[in-house]
């Protein structure tokens, strides 16, 4: 047997019993936004930090993933609101293949959630809005970066930048059109709750027409 090196012999140590809380399939709201409502509800009471960081997890069409960190910044009644750039690595994933996932791990209460969907663009004016709501070193920043692609350095995009507000003399930066929102249109939730003997809580709700099936999956 291959001898494990001292990182893996570190990981393999590591051990944790969850013991917090449950979850019951016959007590979790029948409608899955609202039951996500009440878990990042607990979350933001728990003092977690950037609750509403989640894993975006996208692929091409030769089925290459890919999954990065981004912020939650919308729940609506039919699905998550996300902003990027279309040009980046996802957007250029989701144009061709519009499915995608969200795993949202809040780890200081023992729970992850993780939501499969269909992923379309929101209303022009909606990222309009949302753009002319952040703090304007981010605005600049959407405007001017080359998302996903190789730089040379980091003075290409301070250089980049600084002529841009060069440009702008004062002015606020427009919303560019390759930047704005994503909805996330729900098919399947899970949500996971951390039990002890790894025995754990796995709800999943399951969309089959307009209704949503709530069934527990083993461990």
């Amino acid at each position: 047997m291959k001898k494990l090196n001292k990182m893996s012999k570190v990981i393999v140590a590591l051990r944790k019993e969850y013991l917090l809380s449950s979850l019951d399939e016959n007590l979790v709201d029948e409608n899955p936004l609202k039951q996500f409502s009440l878990w990042f509800d607990d979350a933001v009471r728990a003092e977690i930090e950037e609750p509403n960081a989640m894993v975006l997890s996208t692929a091409d069409l030769e089925g290459n993933v890919s999954g990065r960190a981004v912020l939650l910044k919308g729940v609506e009644n039919n699905g998550f609101i996300f902003f990027t750039n279309y040009e980046s690595r996802k957007g250029i994933q989701l144009a061709c293949n519009p499915k995608a996932a969200l795993t949202f791990l809040w780890y200081a209460i023992e729970r992850q959630v993780r939501v499969e969907g269909v992923v379309v663009k929101i209303n022009r004016k909606e990222s309009q809005a949302y753009f002319k709501s952040r703090p304007a070193d981010s605005r600049i920043s959407a405007c001017i970066s080359p998302q996903s692609c190789v730089v040379p350095d980091r003075l290409f995009l301070e250089s980049i930048r600084e002529e841009f507000v060069l440009d702008l003399n004062g002015r606020p930066p427009k919303c560019p059109e390759h930047w704005g929102g994503y909805l996330l249109k729900p098919a399947m939730f899970e949500f996971w709750q951390g039990r002890a003997h790894r025995l754990h809580d796995r709800i999943r709700y399951r969309q089959a027409g307009n209704k949503w099936v709530i069934e527990r999956l083993a461990p």
